[in-house]
């Protein structure tokens, strides 16, 4: 099938969802929750069944002409607190026979039609990675290459030209503002809004440059090669992931600093109750930390529609960490293929990190109207994740000291080395150490031992703690913090690596059971992802996928993943009428309004992107 026809034929069949959404929305949950995309046929194969029996039940697997194919008695976990409901585990991996129309039958409630499938997450993940095409800034989304003619758009915020914000900030600062003008046009818009943060775009950009990177040093073929996205860049003999990263690495390298230029920046940590001082200073090669709008665009607001002023936020070293870490990583990828852009890519990577060395605690300060904050305290992950990036590029021993490694010592010998934290987008050292460990010819054999080491041991943290989980989740709670179903799928990836470390079964098992989560089997029944499952989010935060409120607007493509439940920041108004009356997992809506909850985002989708691939490619 020619990628035009399988588009088309993709639209169509989302179409057919969104029409009978509605009526499968409004139906009351199915206590035999499981994925509702499909099961790997040599994959593990779970339902959760909500019942309080404290007694194993009796279940079977039936064809579509009612004939047995397995059956077993349930697991019965118990009461489990992050849902609020008693649970019974079914296991059914022994089915390895592909087929659709399959039914899990428990006592006399009989489950949706599930498929099995040799490779039942290939048009997730290039859906998944559609999602960046139709959230880029600059460039018109053309009706060639999206899966519906609504979902086409002009081009907004072309060009995309600001200067540094100058006046009071909503906490009564007053920024200084600089005297240069920054062309940062291209990129991709955040979130729900239209603004670009270069710390959202340096964990988004590595992780899908990771799915290229994991797939060239396991000699495996990659996910997207040329010409398998409908992106305008197909056909011109580059890997159709590098081209979609490309978008974001442009935009990115545009907000660095040039050289002779000055900058007034906030002096040292500050409160935030506190007044900010400023200083000047010579600002070459430090990142600003974001651009946009001096104040919110209404729900709904095409791009092509703004009519706010747009400002860039104070470099700082966070945001030039993020920089030099991808642009590092770029450097190592686009030396084969494009050598120009991979020099320039390191110019900027060895100009961003001798910035950030002679301003080593420049904070992201300041709360403005218009844009989040994204403000991180400690960054001594980002100074971990750049060197690492920078090191497995260039193999410089200057870097070395940074990852906690000294001449004849171990990793463990240093205080900077990776020490178990999860991934998120103020949480970055996992991502170097994930570089670390498989880069290969960079590391000492037993450096690099010791970060594998750390990687799989915290892999058996998630592991342990899904095995207490009512759902078998890698993830205990009880706290569900804003974008937790993307918290989930990045300790699928560290998961995923350690299965690539070890080739253990239970590691690739734990990356099922998280996305089993995402599509479905959860105490909502509910498929967070567009256009896939029986349930699918169909309301998302976003100011141009917003049908719901105006039926001018488009409803959204598939492939999108919502944030999830919220149980930590219930500031939205749909969250607030929640507070106090659900638990972890049921804290959630899907509605436009609740920006808490059904929010969606580059770095939320990016791993999307990982986990599908690696579950079609492993």
């Amino acid at each position: 099938m020619s990628l035009r026809h399988r588009l088309l034929t993709t639209a169509v069949a989302f179409t057919v969802t969104l029409a009978g959404a509605a009526s499968a929305q409004d139906r009351a949950t199915d206590p035999i929750q499981m994925n509702q995309v499909g099961f790997l046929t040599q994959g593990p194969k779970r339902a959760t069944v909500v019942d309080t029996s404290e007694s194993p039940l009796p279940w079977r697997v039936v064809d579509t002409i009612g004939t047995v194919i397995t059956q077993g008695e349930t697991r019965p976990r118990g009461f489990d607190t992050t849902s609020g409901v008693s649970v019974h585990e079914v296991d059914f991996g022994a089915l390895q026979i592909a087929g659709t129309g399959y039914r899990l039958q428990v006592g006399q409630r009989l489950s949706r039609p599930f498929t099995i499938a040799d490779r039942p997450f290939g048009a997730l993940g290039r859906d998944a990675l559609a999602f960046f095409y139709q959230n880029r800034s600059g460039i018109p989304i053309a009706a060639e290459h999206v899966q519906r003619a609504d979902l086409a758009r002009p081009a907004g915020h072309a060009p995309d030209r600001a200067t540094c914000f100058a006046g009071a900030d909503v906490r009564g600062n007053v920024w200084p503002g600089c005297a240069y003008t920054l062309d940062v046009s291209a990129g991709w818009y955040d979130a729900g809004d239209q603004g670009k943060y270069v710390v959202n775009g340096g964990i988004a950009v590595w992780t899908l440059l990771n799915v290229y990177e994991r797939a060239k040093v396991r000699n495996i073929v990659p996910a997207f090669p040329d010409g398998t996205a409908d992106i305008p860049e197909a056909g011109n003999g580059v890997d159709d992931l590098l081209d979609e990263a490309r978008w974001e690495l442009e935009f990115l390298l545009k907000m660095q600093v040039p050289d002779g230029e000055h900058a007034n920046v906030p002096v040292g940590r500050f409160a935030r109750d506190q007044p900010l001082t400023f200083t000047r200073i010579d600002a070459g090669g430090l990142v600003h930390h974001k651009v946009h709008d001096a104040r919110w665009t209404p729900l709904p607001t095409a791009p092509a529609d703004d009519p706010e002023t747009r400002y860039l936020y104070g470099p700082n070293t966070a945001a030039t960490l993020n920089l030099v870490a991808v642009a590092a990583q770029c450097a190592r990828l686009w030396r084969d293929i494009d050598a120009g852009f991979a020099r320039t890519c390191l110019t900027a990577a060895e100009r961003g990190f001798a910035a950030a060395q002679r301003h080593p605690d420049l904070y992201a300060v300041g709360s403005f109207d218009g844009g989040g904050d994204y403000g991180d305290d400690n960054l001594t992950d980002e100074f971990y994740w750049a060197a690492a990036e920078m090191y497995a590029t260039t193999g410089d021993p200057r870097y070395l000291a940074f990852l906690g490694i000294e001449p004849g010592t171990t990793a463990a010998a240093g205080s900077g080395g990776y020490q178990g934290a999860d991934i998120s987008w103020n949480s970055v050292s996992a991502l170097g150490a994930i570089t670390l460990a498989t880069a290969p010819g960079r590391l000492s054999s037993s450096d690099q031992a010791e970060v594998r080491r750390r990687l799989i041991d915290r892999a058996r943290v998630y592991l342990d703690e899904g095995s207490t989980q009512g759902y078998g989740l890698p993830f205990a709670g009880p706290g569900y913090n804003w974008g937790s179903n993307a918290d989930l799928l990045n300790r699928a990836i560290i998961l995923g690596v350690a299965h690539d470390l070890t080739g253990e079964q239970g590691f690739a098992d734990g990356v099922v059971a998280a996305l089993d989560y995402v599509l479905g089997r959860n105490p909502l029944d509910q498929s967070y992802v567009t256009g896939y499952g029986a349930r699918p989010m169909r309301n998302p935060h976003h100011r141009y996928w917003a049908h719901s409120l105006d039926p001018a607007y488009p409803a959204p493509p598939a492939g999108v993943l919502s944030g999830g439940p919220n149980n930590q920041n219930m500031s939205d108004p749909v969250a607030e009428t929640m507070r106090g009356t659900c638990t972890p997992q049921t804290c959630w809506r899907d509605d436009v309004r609740a920006f808490s909850q059904n929010e969606v985002a580059i770095n939320w989708n990016a791993p999307l992107v990982w986990v599908t691939t690696y579950l079609d490619r492993p």
